[in-house]
């Protein structure tokens, strides 16, 4: 057992009756994700589940005995978020415990959606998306027939209730209060457990952060996908807007769904609102001359050169940068090119 910074079959005791299972995320550089086991006067509550893998499934079980409990006493789950990483044992879960499953409405909703859409209109949809955003037709090709790539989480378990902004959550003897932060998902939420925390430590109680906020890693903010839905959202100025949420919120400490638990969740929100400022401030420099969304993702720095970036982080880069160009456009600092196909943006001087 390790300290649950890095081991993938870590379990850690956060007192108060939180605990904490790194369960593994297959051939993935996140490694696993931290699944916490909140105890409740009705049995254990999970805040997310992990991948849906046998192996996963296994840690989460051996993870749950060292808790000193089982997955058929599990009363409930909590889905910060609907990614697979977090919602995708869930469904085991429930079948063999009966515990409810909890959900933003706009997480449910594309898990309703996804659930009906055959994955070849994803695939459909993923070719015409590439193709406006300017990618090469050596990268759409897969995509068209042949050799097309699986996508994971094509049957997540549809929830058994919402979960509403601002209200407590059904979990017996606690309060957690569930925090709207959309951005790295429409319905992505933070839970605000208001309990002193164990340590005593200064802020206002604990709070599980799923992927918004994380100790080292800025979240992935692409679009919100939905091929029936023509709505010209803007997922990073949700993300900012529900990052200055949480640091007012002022935590004492952060359970995030990867990495490791910190403290100091106001200076980290911090650092990340100056790193999107100075993204976005790099992006204009890039648009002195027009570029399409592909254009631009293969010029923007990652952790990572683009020769080395594979086939589905690249198409992740460029939602990336296409939420990006969103959020200049309706800033007023940058601008499509009138008549460009695929569009074409340039910064406006």
């Amino acid at each position: 057992m390790t300290d649950g910074r890095g081991g993938s079959t870590a379990v850690r005791d956060l007192g108060g009756g939180v605990r904490s299972v790194a369960v593994p995320i297959p051939d993935n550089p996140l490694g696993h994700t931290l699944v916490y086991v909140v105890d409740t006067d009705r049995g254990p509550v999970l805040v997310d589940t992990g991948w849906d893998d046998p192996e996963s499934w296994d840690v989460l079980v051996a993870g749950l005995a060292a808790c000193g409990t089982g997955v058929d006493e599990v009363h409930g789950v909590v889905i910060t978020h609907h990614h697979p990483d977090h919602h995708g044992l869930s469904g085991r879960v429930r079948e063999v415990s009966g515990a409810w499953i909890a959900l933003h409405a706009a997480d449910a909703a594309i898990v309703r959606r996804t659930r009906e859409t055959r994955p070849e209109r994803w695939f459909t949809y993923m070719t015409a998306k590439l193709t406006a955003a300017g990618a090469p037709e050596e990268h759409i090709a897969p995509l068209r027939g042949g050799r097309r790539r699986s996508v994971p989480g094509l049957s997540p378990a549809l929830p058994d209730r919402e979960i509403v902004p601002g209200e407590l959550l059904d979990l017996p003897g606690r309060r957690v209060r569930a925090v709207w932060t959309p951005g790295h998902t429409p319905g992505h939420v933070c839970l605000h457990l208001e309990e002193e925390h164990p340590a005593r430590l200064p802020g206002h109680g604990r709070l599980f952060s799923g992927d918004h906020l994380l100790p080292e890693i800025t979240p992935h903010i692409g679009l919100y996908e939905d091929p029936d839905d023509a709505t010209v959202t803007d997922p990073l100025g949700d993300y900012l807007d529900s990052l200055e949420r949480i640091g007012r919120l002022a935590p004492a400490e952060v359970l995030p769904a990867h990495q490791h638990t910190f403290t100091n969740a106001q200076d980290r929100v911090r650092e990340l609102l100056a790193h999107h400022e100075e993204r976005l401030t790099g992006l204009l420099a890039l648009l002195q001359e027009p570029l399409t969304p592909w254009e631009l993702a293969v010029r923007m720095e990652w952790n990572r050169p683009w020769e080395q970036i594979p086939y589905g982080s690249r198409n992740i880069a460029v939602s990336e940068a296409e939420a990006h160009l969103r959020r200049l456009v309706k800033l007023g600092r940058a601008e499509p090119v009138p008549g460009s196909e695929p569009v074409t943006y340039v910064a406006v001087r």
